[in-house]
Order: structure tokens, then C-alpha cells, then sequence
């Protein structure tokens, strides 16, 4: 995916890393929070970087958008996080063209998550890009693309099933749960952050559970106040947190910080306590493992649990690539219609001279010459003559900037008004 402007070439790339082949200790150091990603917004306008997104999930952080070179955005992602270039140079990938706008794809239509049929990214894409826009950076070739991954993740979910069953970390979290902890509905369940994850988790523990004994904190406590309003739940001080844990059977820890929330000094209880950790980075000291009444169970422990609807969900994996090819394919349909319009543009602009050169030499060699029907007929010819050429460019079948530089020989058409 070339892009030209008058200065230089970019090219449009995805670079990132995910659960695949990072740890969840190595996802933490390239973890972006708000500020950090608002700061890379900000350097990369300052860089010249024309158009971006970024996103960082507790799976993955990916930037996508157009550079000279993959590692000016790499540089971007090093310089606002923990990681450094040799780390990401370890479990990275870097796609380019159609590689990335393929990537983008199968990462927003559930094919990539951690839990195949996870829809969470398409919101973080969605809010991303929304970002990008309002600092300037996102141009047409980029909205356009995340309109239609947007669109291929609806058709996704209407179309096929793959989002039955557990379909997100917070889901499947309940369902260990439920799992693993006898008598779940009488157990004192404490939910420690109330962001999406936790918003999300405290949904499908109300929902499946049928628990009245959740307690929620949040270091901002109005926050917890409204998710606790839609579900009747007890909402407590952060000051008080120490004192729910060690009054807790399962501690569910969503807080989203960039530092441990939760270590083994806070626990003094010597009763059973499941922990489950859903933040990225760790937002729970693993020196609780110390303390033999604790189970620490991180995300990336859940993503390995099997329920009996994952087979069925793996069924609907044809359909859902299916979907995304036809989708696909209308946008890099609309990308070659796009890179070779300027040059239509050009070829219809000589065409219209040439046309007011011979109407202006027949209005003086004929009497009572129809400059009304002359110049429709000229208009109509003009038109079938780029409509020939358009309709030539889009076949498949001929290499298109072969054609293109033929045309912008044949008819000496200027190069710059091809950009």
C-alpha cells in the first residue's frame, strides 16, 4: 500500500505483538495506558507520521498506519512503554500492504483473540481510531479500512456463531468460577476495578452466579457506584480494600494499573482465596503463590480453558473467513480504483483539452455551427473513452501500474498530477 505525496513514499504497516508469542510479563512492558497513548499520537504528528491508530488490550499492542519504515513505529511504541527494541524484536511481527490490512481483518473480526470469537477489539479499534481522528491522523485509506472491518465483524457475529458461548476473559473467568469453587452462590466474591473488563466481568458473575454477596471497589469510588446501580451490589471505600480481600472467597482483580495493585501483604486470612487476575500488565504480585491458601489464576490461564461450545465455534471459522474475503476484497477493490483515479483525472483533463481545441477550430470553419450538440456529443465521448480505460484498470488479469505509465505516456499526462 503505497502512499505518495510530494516529499516522500510511506507505506502502510501493522506492527505489534500479542498473546502468541508474548508473555503476559513481556505484554505488560508494551502495555499503553491513555496518557501514554495520547503522548504517541502527539510525537508521531510531531514526527510527520500523516496516519495511525493504536490500541493495547490486555492480548495485544498493535500500531497501525503508514511510515518509510517499520521501525519509526516501533521507535513510537519503545519510546512510550517499558519494552525496548530487542524485546520486540523477539516476539513481534511487522505486516506490510495487504499483509496488514489482512491482519487488521482476522484481529477484528475475533479470529485472532485469545478466545476465538472475542469481539472486545473491535470496540478498542472503533475508540482508536476515533482518537486518531480527532488529532489529525487518520486519512481516508484508514477510515475506510476500519469502516470495513467494522462492517465484516457485524456480518460475523449476525451471520455465523461463533461468538456462542465463552467469548471474552471476563466470561471465561465466571466460568472457572463456577468451575472451581464450590457452593459459588453463597461465596463472598470482591471485584477490585470497575473498567470494562470488570464492568463486563461483573455482568456475567450477576448473570450466571445468582450471587448477592459481590462487593465492588474502584480507586475512583462514583465509577464503581454506577456499575454497582445497575446490579444492586455493595460498593466499598479503596481504603477498606485490605480488609474485603481477607473477608473474601474469590478476589477478581481488573484494575488496569501499570504496577501490582495486589500483593501478599494484603492477605492475612488464612482461609482459601481464589485470585484471578485480568490486567495487563500483572496487577497482582505473584508473590500471593507464596501464601499456600492462595490460587492465582492470570488471563492467560483462562484463554487455555476449553468449554464444550469451542468446537462449535471453531465450525464457523470457513464462514467467518469467508466473509471477511468478500469484505476484504471490496476495499482493495475501492484501493486500486483509488490509486489509479488521479490518473482518470488527468487523462479526462486532457481529453476536455483537446476538446475545446477542435470545437474552437469547427465553430470557425462552419456556419451556424451546434455548440450545444457538439459539446454534448464530446462530453458523452469523453466519458466512454475513460470509462474504457477505468473498466481496463480493473481487470485483474493486467498488471495496473504497467498500464498506468502507458497511459501517462501515450497521452503525456503530468506526474504530478497523478499524485
Amino acid at each position: 500500500m503505497e502512499y505518495m505525496n510530494t516529499s516522500k513514499t510511506t507505506y502502510f504497516y501493522a506492527i505489534g505483538l500479542s498473546y502468541k508469542k508474548a508473555d503476559a510479563e513481556i505484554r505488560g512492558h508494551f502495555s499503553l495506558d491513555e496518557n501514554s497513548k495520547s503522548n504517541l499520537l502527539q510525537q508521531a504528528k510531531e514526527n510527520g507520521i500523516e496516519s495511525l491508530i493504536v490500541t493495547s488490550t490486555c492480548n495485544r499492542t498493535e500500531i497501525f498506519g503508514f511510515a518509510e519504515h517499520p521501525y519509526q513505529l516501533i521507535q513510537l511504541l519503545c519510546e512510550n512503554t517499558k519494552g525496548t527494541v530487542e524485546e520486540f524484536q523477539k516476539v513481534a511481527y511487522i505486516f506490510k500492504g495487504k499483509e496488514a490490512i489482512s491482519h487488521m481483518f482476522k484481529v477484528g473480526s475475533g479470529l485472532d483473540s485469545q478466545i476465538l470469537g472475542d469481539f472486545e477489539i473491535i470496540s478498542q479499534l472503533k475508540t482508536s481510531a476515533r482518537n486518531s481522528k480527532k488529532v489529525n491522523l487518520l486519512n481516508a485509506f484508514l477510515e475506510r479500512l476500519i469502516n470495513a472491518v467494522i462492517q465484516a465483524s457485524k456480518r460475523i457475529k449476525t451471520e455465523t456463531n461463533i461468538s456462542s458461548g465463552a467469548t471474552s476473559v471476563s466470561f471465561a473467568s465466571v466460568q472457572y468460577i463456577m468451575k472451581n469453587v464450590e457452593n459459588v452462590t453463597n461465596k463472598n466474591i470482591l471485584l477490585f476495578g470497575t473498567g470494562k473488563i470488570g464492568r463486563n466481568t461483573c455482568e456475567n458473575l450477576v448473570k450466571h452466579t445468582k450471587n448477592e454477596h459481590i462487593t465492588l471497589i474502584n480507586r475512583t469510588k462514583n465509577k464503581a457506584e454506577e456499575v454497582a446501580g445497575k446490579f444492586n451490589l455493595l460498593v466499598k471505600d479503596y481504603a477498606n480494600l485490605q480488609e474485603e480481600i481477607n473477608q473474601s472467597d474469590v478476589l477478581i482483580v481488573a484494575t488496569g494499573a501499570q504496577n501490582p495493585t495486589v500483593d501478599k501483604h494484603l492477605i492475612q486470612s488464612k482461609k482459601p482465596l481464589l485470585i484471578l487476575d485480568l490486567s495487563i500488565p500483572r496487577n497482582v504480585n505473584v508473590n500471593v503463590s507464596e501464601l499456600e491458601q492462595v490460587t492465582l489464576i492470570h488471563l492467560d490461564d483462562l484463554a487455555q480453558i476449553t468449554d464444550e461450545t469451542l468446537e462449535k465455534r471453531k465450525a464457523q471459522i470457513p464462514q467467518a473467513k469467508q466473509i471477511i474475503q468478500e469484505v476484504e476484497a471490496d476495499f482493495n477493490s475501492w484501493l486500486e480504483t483509488r490509486k489509479f483515479a488521479p490518473t482518470i483525472r488527468a487523462l479526462k483533463l486532457k481529453l476536455n483539452d483537446f476538446k475545446i481545441a477542435e470545437l474552437d477550430t469547427q465553430r470557425k470553419k462552419l456556419s451556424g455551427f451546434n455548440e450545444e450538440q457538439a459539446e454534448l456529443i464530446s462530453n458523452n465521448i469523453i466519458q466512454k473513452i475513460t470509462n474504457h480505460f477505468a473498466h481496463h484498470l480493473k481487470d485483474d488479469a493486467i498488471t495496473t501500474d504497467e498500464s498506468l505509465e502507458l497511459i501517462k505516456k501515450v497521452f503525456q499526462l503530468d506526474a504530478t498530477a497523478t499524485m
